[in-house]
């Protein structure tokens, strides 16, 4: 495939491919904001990958106050899994063990639609027969007592079959420190994207992975073609200039909203130039074979 050159970066004309994927919005308000971002921080913990941590989630945006329903700070986090009922398992976990136990959140739906999972529905027991269900405007709440006063939390939150995981852009650089620059400038710019997260720590990803290992209880392994340290030993994708690779995975609740992210991450480190970000910018597929959404990164370029 022919390079293309934004910048002086070279653009390799590939595809990023990516998965079906359920997914909902959770909205977590707080007294201030930092209880607000402590509560969305704790419950995306441990979330970077399916592969491992059964979800994948992160934080979409800050609400402002006045687009919450108790007019206070919101955060509003996304969460994905392979399945409803794994979803459905996460929501309840992560919200029970870490926005109910957050001291003064609320949290309510961050998604509408015609199917939904339960959120106050299944949390409401631990009130132990003193919760209060309350309705107002068309929408059902919990009203669940807790110590320093009450949990409010929306019966149900949205359900879309429509997300997608898995989009991804693969940096490489001459030096570890300009591969970072450019992997935060990216980062930075796909953050600002609405509907979308990168759900790796910071948003990026040094250890890519391949599917399977020689060992068999492994399910993926270090990408090997992309370890700088092992050109010349293995079957490399890299170029000998190349010191550093760093990936970022985009997970979206549409596939438009994993292009937006993936073009604005794209023009965020090709603006950098060679020098000062990457020199070689790529993104991994499985040759098209296993999931159905390829984004290709010709496509995207500003």
């Amino acid at each position: 495939m022919r390079p293309l050159i934004r910048n002086g970066v070279r653009i390799d004309d590939t595809f990023a491919e990516a998965f079906d994927m359920r997914a909902t919005a959770l909205l977590i308000t707080a007294v201030n904001r930092r209880w607000a971002r402590q509560a969305a921080l704790t419950m995306t913990g441990f979330a970077t990958s399916i592969i491992g941590c059964g979800c994948e989630a992160g934080i979409d945006a800050n609400v402002p106050t006045d687009a919450t329903p108790d007019g206070r700070p919101g955060m509003r986090v996304l969460l994905f899994a392979g399945s409803t009922s794994e979803l459905q398992k996460h929501v309840q976990g992560r919200v029970g063990q870490c926005v109910l136990t957050c001291p003064g959140t609320a949290c309510y739906a961050g998604l509408g639609g015609a199917e939904t999972l339960k959120l106050g529905d299944a949390l409401r027991y631990f009130g132990d027969g003193w919760q209060i269900s309350k309705r107002l405007d068309g929408r059902h709440y919990w009203r669940i007592p807790v110590m320093d006063g009450e949990f409010v939390c929306e019966g149900t939150t949205g359900l879309t079959k429509q997300a997608v995981g898995g989009g991804n852009l693969i940096l490489m650089g001459r030096s570890a420190a300009a591969t970072l620059r450019a992997a935060e400038a990216a980062v930075a710019a796909i953050e600002a994207a609405p509907d979308a997260i990168a759900p790796f720590p910071g948003g990026i990803a040094r250890s890519g992975s391949k599917v399977g290992s020689k060992y068999k209880a492994l399910r993926a392994s270090t990408n090997h073609a992309y370890c700088p340290t092992l050109h010349g030993a293995v079957d490399s994708a890299l170029d000998p200039e190349i010191a550093s690779v760093l990936e970022i995975v985009i997970d979206g609740l549409t596939p438009e909203a994993v292009a937006a992210s993936m073009r604005a991450g794209l023009a965020a480190a090709a603006a950098l130039g060679p020098e000062q970000g990457a020199a070689r910018i790529g993104a991994g597929n499985y040759g098209g074979k296993l999931g159905r959404h390829h984004f290709r990164l010709r496509d995207l370029l500003p």
